[in-house]
């Protein structure tokens, strides 16, 4: 039977740690020798794995290890899928930007909002625009 895994789970010998906690299936929590509950856990079949080694005392259950993993990776594929990245997105104008694109990019902007996101308007000045700001704001207001 494999000992310490690469994620850091303890497993059967590679517990050390005596006294433990074993849950039991029924979920009776016991206090017990650890070399006890490795008899018991060889006895079934099954390992004795640590799923809590921060607990005063570390706590173990009597399952099998395979099943176990997978159980977790299942967990954690589902924590990430609830997961929700905010996106930031920027939309681009300029102060001589035509009536209808004006339009188009604040409907974008709706649906982007909508949508959960959040939008960034950002007005580009190019060479002689700088001298005329106010168009600008103006426009920037307006949205």
């Amino acid at each position: 039977m494999p000992n310490r895994q690469s994620d850091g789970t303890r497993i059967n010998e590679d517990i050390r740690i005596s006294p433990i906690r074993l849950v039991k299936d029924d979920g009776e929590a016991v206090i017990m020798d650890t070399k006890q509950a490795l008899q018991m856990a060889k006895d079934a079949g099954l390992d004795l794995v640590e799923v809590s080694p921060n607990a005063k005392p570390p706590v173990c259950r009597i399952i099998n290890y395979g099943k176990y993993k997978f159980e977790q990776i299942k967990k954690a594929k589902a924590a990430k899928a609830k997961q929700h990245v905010v996106k930031l997105k920027e939309i681009k104008m300029h102060p001589k930007t035509a009536e209808n694109d004006y339009q188009y990019r604040i409907k974008q902007a709706a649906e982007f909002l909508q949508d959960g996101m959040k939008v960034k308007l950002i007005m580009q000045f190019r060479g002689r625009e700088m001298a005329h700001m106010d168009y600008g704001k103006r426009l920037m207001e307006r949205a």
